[in-house]
């Protein structure tokens, strides 16, 4: 891939973001074919490259999965070298993103005031668990944290459970999404007005719109609840136990639903008057639970999988291991999981983004940075001379300086 043809291509972003967060935002835009310049502590780095066990070779595969096809520069922004480096990379740049705790960056002078006047057209993404304004604002915040406070910890579990955690970084990921949108949505009205953007960020606010269901309950005036993994508005829509494993089936309409106890051979369930419509279902899900997992129990999950999606149609699936999901025959006909080479670490695996274009090409063109393995040549091709690359890093632009 040469990246003449991704959307994003000659677009370049200054990530100082730690780890997720921002970190899968300018990983999105880095797919579409942007230039992406993590900017990280000297000797340290992005917290996430330490995020482990396990380690492969004392680097994080979790840090991989949030960091390939990106340049690292450690510079040292409490000296004015480091300072300096990053008022010139910031004047040939088009996205500036960081995730400091409101007033850091302000002390720090990589706030937008500083950074536009070196770049008026910039797009500057500041991303905080609060946002800038607000009575919380400057509270630190992460992903456990906003889950919590989201409310989709008190809907995540069983009934009689205490409240769950989402398994994934679940609003580190949605922040990040809403992030990429904001940055693309800006980059396209400055093509039409030739003016940069400030775009204030927060992950609380990121993760609310993201509620609907529940949030539909609250404006009815109902609370809801942990409900496992049924629904609040459908049934059946869950989880059932099978005589080997799980299945989940969605019936979303009154067609499948009785499609659904064809194949499984109740008919005794379309004539009850407790299950007739969906709205009743709902009112009865307890009931209709316990009818439907007696019979999921007599069948292994794959037996299922024949019976209900391949001769009945019924939407269902089984409930993979993370592993199974990434490696099986439809992500292998897709190309979902491939490699990328490293020179010194060999193949490393990606998960592929998800956008296939007709007219466009994506992808990721390099494996995750080293630390600071691009501090000279991301500023040669600023122009800077050897020497003056020597004296930046005397002055201790990238750290360790005299």
């Amino acid at each position: 891939m040469t990246g003449s043809d991704r959307i994003l291509d000659g677009v370049r972003v200054l990530d100082l973001t730690t780890f997720v967060t921002g970190g899968f935002c300018s990983l999105m835009l880095a797919n579409q074919g942007a230039e992406v310049i993590k900017v990280e502590r000297p000797e340290v780095g992005d917290d996430n490259r330490h995020s482990g066990p396990p380690f492969i070779d004392g680097e994080s595969p979790y840090f991989w999965s949030v960091n390939y096809g990106k340049k690292s520069v450690e510079l040292d922004l409490k000296s004015e070298a480091g300072r300096e480096a990053l008022y010139e990379l910031a004047s040939e740049a088009d996205v500036f993103i960081q995730n400091y705790r409101p007033g850091t960056a302000e002390r720090l002078d990589v706030d937008e005031d500083a950074i536009r006047s070196h770049n008026d057209d910039i797009i500057y993404c500041a991303i905080s668990a609060f946002g800038q304004t607000g009575p919380w604002r400057e509270r630190p915040g992460y992903d456990l944290l906003i889950q919590g406070m989201s409310g989709i910890m008190s809907v995540t579990g069983e009934p009689d459970s205490k409240p769950v955690k989402v398994g994934l970084p679940m609003t580190d990921l949605i922040t990040a999404m809403w992030a990429a949108f904001g940055v693309s949505n800006a980059l396209y009205r400055r093509e039409q007005t030739g003016e940069g953007e400030y775009i204030d960020l927060g992950m609380l606010d990121a993760a609310l719109p993201w509620l609907t269901k529940q949030a539909g309950k609250v404006f009815a005036g109902e609370s809801p609840s942990r409900m496992g993994t049924k629904d609040p508005v459908l049934a059946p829509y869950q989880t059932f136990e099978t005589a080997d494993g799980h299945i989940n089936v969605a019936c979303l309409n009154q067609k499948l639903w009785k499609g659904l106890c064809t194949a499984l051979e109740r008919p005794d369930l379309v004539d009850d008057e407790r299950f007739e419509t969906n709205a009743d279902r709902v009112e009865h899900m307890d009931e209709l639970e316990a009818e439907l997992e007696e019979t999921f129990r007599e069948l292994t999950t794959d037996e299922w999988m024949v019976l209900l999606v391949e001769e009945a149609g019924i939407p269902a699936g089984p409930v993979l291991e993370a592993e199974d999901a990434l490696y099986n025959e439809q992500t292998d006909a897709r190309d979902t999981v491939t490699t990328i080479e490293d020179p010194e670490r060999g193949e490393i695996p990606v998960i592929e983004h998800p956008l296939k274009y007709d007219r466009s090409s994506s992808g990721f063109e390099s494996p995750p940075p080293k630390l600071g393995e691009d501090n000279r040549s991301v500023f040669a091709d600023l122009g800077y001379s050897d020497d003056e690359l020597d004296d930046l890093e005397a002055r201790g632009a990238f750290g360790g300086g005299e």
